[in-house]
């Protein structure tokens, strides 16, 4: 499919690239890095956006524990047209096997190994929402699993993280980001291999408007299976700020997840205003919540588990200034 304006309108074909940017508003790349036998967490994040002159990034480092966060808004930024990859300046550079980031106080610098990638073709993680144009969210989980090799300083200490478990997704849309939503990832189980993510909320497009969650589950035995198509495998979501209850189906699979982590220990993320070139608070994301998985095959229970590596996050500009709000008014007078 040729059409002009399709691909730029955030939409991707069937087979397509949905590694390489779209040139919408906003083109989003996430890493996480997770080191069940440290208790540790590190994740870097980059957003390419779209301003009426030019590209600007909103860059960021986070680690669990400790409640460490370096956030920037970095003048220019660029995205790859033809496969993954986000770079600003010497701040940023991230593709598919490496990732640097340099903030001052923070600096990270890791290699990825022997990579799980996502194993379908036709559709990625938003499945055939994929092809609609100009909805305001697109997702795809890229990374199910890898090794990294490298390290990180932050704040000056520094985080060895070679052996970490690794996960690596990208979103993408015409505004930014949705007026609410919510979403998942963990590894750390029993067995390295495994990983969970989901992704859900509001998606619009001009009149048309709903509500969608997607679960990916990559098991240990190397099968990976996606529910979330609101007729043929629906997932229902009930989120608070403290608490995530997912229960989604087929006719082959089913999935519970429960998740939890106290509002208090959350991250407040920043989410770009693409056209403003600034940030503002967005997403109350934990890096170390408890989410417990259990997966059925025709009714039997084929796997269960529970990670205390969890990420969690609870989206919305409103909700994300309250909690801004509320720890202000909890801090001790200077």
């Amino acid at each position: 499919m040729n059409i002009p304006g399709y691909r730029s309108s955030g939409a991707t074909v069937p087979y397509g690239n949905l590694l390489a940017s779209h040139d919408v508003a906003m083109e989003g790349y996430f890493w996480r890095f997770t080191l069940p036998e440290s208790n540790r967490v590190v994740i870097a994040l980059a957003g390419i956006n779209r301003a009426s002159d030019g590209h600007w990034s909103t860059l960021g480092v986070g680690a669990h524990p400790g409640g460490f966060l370096c956030a920037v808004e970095h003048p220019s930024g660029e995205a790859d047209s033809d496969t993954l990859g986000a770079y600003a300046d010497n701040a940023f550079r991230g593709s598919a096997d490496h990732v640097q980031a340099d903030f001052g106080n923070a600096q990270l610098d890791v290699r990825i190994t022997e990579p799980r990638f996502w194993p379908r073709r036709r559709f990625g993680g938003s499945s055939y929402f994929q092809s609609v144009p100009a909805l305001n969210q697109y997702w795809h989980p890229w990374l199910l699993g890898g090794r990294a090799e490298g390290s990180a300083v932050l704040d000056g200490q520094v985080w060895d993280l070679t052996g970490a478990q690794v996960y690596g997704e990208k979103n993408w849309g015409k505004g930014g980001f949705p007026e609410s939503w919510w979403w998942g990832q963990a590894q750390g189980f029993a067995d390295p291999t495994a990983c969970v993510a989901f992704a859900g909320g509001q998606i619009s497009a001009g009149p048309f408007h709903t509500e969608v969650t997607a679960v990916v589950v990559a098991l240990p035995d190397g099968t990976v299976f996606r529910l979330g198509n609101p007729v043929t495998s629906p997932v229902d979501a009930v989120v608070s700020d403290d608490r995530w209850s997912l229960r989604g189906h087929n006719r082959i699979w089913s999935v519970e997840i429960e998740g939890s982590a106290p509002l208090s220990a959350a991250h407040i993320l920043p989410v770009p205003l693409p056209a403003e070139r600034r940030n503002i608070p967005g997403a109350l994301e934990h890096l170390g919540g408890t989410m417990t998985v259990t997966v059925r095959k025709y009714g039997a229970l084929v796997w269960t588990d529970t990670s205390h590596l969890a990420a969690l996050e609870h989206g919305g500009l409103e909700r994300a200034q309250a909690e801004v709000t509320r720890r202000e008014q909890l801090a001790p007078d200077r």
